[in-house]
């Protein structure tokens, strides 16, 4: 869409926030006539609503159900839920709903700039991490690039902005790609698929419907994670342009049109000249930091990606090398008396812990919070075997209590029965008396943050202040 496309359009803006208040300054230095809607009425929504207002924006706070008179265009915020009020009311006007995702894609390259291509990352894990990956081998092969979407810069200001770009590389949520039905890619990849945010969504089958958006007019490939079959159905449902190919990635022995790893080497064998009989080598397993099974895997991901964007293989190695993970994402925080202490708090839902789980053994594990509906059998069942001990805190911990009583009823479990901050402390104490030299004390919730602490970050901090303290007690 042009410039001239936008000048006195009247757009509804759903929600005040990082997407809503992007979108709506975009807007209205584009011409438009803007109006935010937005649910919250507290101070800190006034004093957004004040500073957009005194830009000739119209903000509507505490009403973020109605329709305002002559919308012609919805841009919403991605976790307003389709079922709300507002949006039966533009679907009943024949009002378009977008997010901020769908109006970045249109308002690509209309200054007459050749937009960049986008490199999409969506899964119910391991984005963030995966797209980070991404964009420090894209750097590494000399690319004017960016980690956007819900990372890094805005994905409104680098398409909008005055900066320009080779390639992005981009992290796509469920609730973004619900919101984007324009959306066509370079390449994308779906890392995995578990259930969540399932009351937003409705159903596992409207979320992974979701999730499969990603691939909807591939131009080259669509990348898919071999041992989740999930992932590989919604390649040969997707329509994609003509050549686009399928290629998978593996933790073992790759096949042909897949990256894998063989004696401690990642190698591709689909960006090759005859991936029968060939594959090439791109980087080790010590170059992925950490080295945990599931972050080879998004480093392979992050690598295919690159490879069907034409990167050389020692760039993918350099930007794996180069790569340093964000923090409470398997941190390893310090050792104690011979104890490693990790802090996944980034693991908020059943399918994050499993893989993290699965990286460490034996293990002292901290876990609970806010359940989100999650059950806890299959997750105790495959990690029974490595577990030392259980600390279990938080709102929802009695799930996991009752799951471990029926599938391992052997191991010791620590059952603290308080929610104020100060219990991670005493969580620490607790796993530092079940641990043995040798052994890794664990915090990987597989639960949401929200009952204890602000955000998963605020819990890995708690975390790791605690484990720090005890070490200055150990010295």
């Amino acid at each position: 869409m042009s410039n001239a496309d936008w000048q006195g359009k009247h757009v509804t803006v759903a929600g005040l926030g990082v997407s809503g208040i992007p979108a709506a300054r975009v807007l209205h230095g584009l011409g438009a006539v803007v109006t935010v809607v937005n649910d919250g009425d507290d101070e800190r929504s006034r004093a957004q609503a004040a500073e957009l207002e005194a830009q000739g924006i119209t903000v509507r706070l505490g009403d973020g159900d109605t329709l305002p008179e002559s919308t012609e265009l919805i841009v919403t915020a991605p976790g307003w839920k389709p079922g709300k009020p507002l949006f039966a009311a533009a679907a009943e006007a024949g009002v378009p709903v977008w997010g901020d995702v769908e109006l970045a894609w249109r308002l690509r390259g209309r200054d007459g700039r050749e937009p960049a291509p986008w490199l999409a990352v969506t899964g119910t894990n391991g984005k963030t991490t995966t797209v980070r990956m991404l964009a420090s081998i894209l750097e590494a092969a000399g690319l004017r690039t960016a980690a956007v979407g819900n990372i890094g810069v805005s994905l409104l200001d680098a398409v909008a902005g005055e900066q320009t770009y080779d390639v992005l590389a981009v992290e796509l949520s469920s609730y973004q790609l619900h919101w984007a039905p324009s959306l066509r890619a370079h390449s994308a990849a779906v890392l995995n698929l578990a259930p969540d945010h399932l009351d937003w969504h409705g159903s596992m089958e409207a979320y992974t419907a979701d999730k499969g958006r990603i691939y909807e007019g591939n131009q080259v490939a669509c990348v898919y994670n071999a041992a989740d079959p999930a992932t590989e159905d919604l390649v040969r449902e997707a329509d994609v342009e003509e050549g686009c190919r399928a290629i998978g990635f593996t933790l073992g022995t790759p096949g042909p049109s897949q990256l894998g790893v063989v004696d401690g080497i990642l190698v591709d064998r689909a960006f090759v000249a005859n991936r029968q009989k060939q594959a090439q080598e791109l980087a080790e397993v010590a170059d992925v930091n950490p080295p945990a099974p599931h972050n080879i895997a998004n480093a392979l991901a992050a690598a295919a990606l690159a490879r069907a964007f034409g990167v050389e293989p020692a760039a993918v190695r350099d930007g794996l090398r180069a790569f340093r993970p964000d923090p409470h994402r398997i941190e390893h925080v310090a050792d104690v008396d011979g104890v490693a202490y990790v802090d996944d708090s980034k693991a908020t839902n059943t399918h994050a812990a499993e893989a993290s789980l699965a990286a460490y053994d034996p293990i002292v594990w901290i876990a609970g919070g806010l359940a989100k509906g999650a059950t806890f059998d299959e997750l105790v069942t495959g990690c029974a075997k490595r577990l030392r001990g259980v600390v279990l805190m938080g709102a929802d911990r009695a799930l996991i209590r009752e799951a471990l009583a029926r599938h391992a009823p052997e191991v010791p479990v620590v059952d603290l029965d308080r929610t104020d901050t100060g219990a991670m402390s005493e969580a620490v104490r607790e796993a530092a008396r079940l641990a043995r030299p040798g052994d890794t004390v664990l915090m990987a919730p597989a639960c949401a943050s929200m009952d204890m602490f602000v955000n998963y970050n605020k819990r890995g901090e708690a975390f790791a202040d605690a484990v720090r303290a005890r070490a200055a007690e150990s010295a």
